[in-house]
């Protein structure tokens, strides 16, 4: 529990510092907990430091929600003219398996317990 706090007590840090456009480095993440007055372990500061390295922390936070719709869209657009041929193969495919189910139950009738 401890670790999770110290944890979230970084990433508070560091964001704390994005909003602020301030490098994130190891010793402010420590300068920030320390002004907070709040003790973590002394690796915490430095992992987060190197893990977002090279990260543009209020990129990610303002492009979170439009992330997950972007590769929905891509392949639409993509495709272009091919949607409405992909559509029709759709709709013929169901009427395939029916008939194929139908065969099945029409085999199945002629062997019936009771003939």
């Amino acid at each position: 529990m401890v670790g999770q706090n110290d944890e979230l007590a970084c990433v508070y840090a560091a964001l704390i510092l994005a909003d602020d456009n301030i490098a994130i480095t190891g010793d402010k993440i420590s300068a920030v907990l320390k002004a907070a007055n709040y003790e973590v372990e002394p690796y915490w500061p430095g992992l987060f430091a190197n893990a977002l390295e090279g990260v543009k922390v209020r990129d990610l936070i303002t492009n979170i929600g439009s992330g997950a719709a972007a590769p929905a869209a891509a392949p639409v657009a993509a495709a272009g003219g091919a949607a409405p041929a992909a559509a029709a193969a759709k709709k013929e495919e169901p009427k395939k398996e029916e008939k194929k189910k139908e065969e099945s139950e029409d085999e199945d009738m002629g062997f019936g317990l009771f003939d």
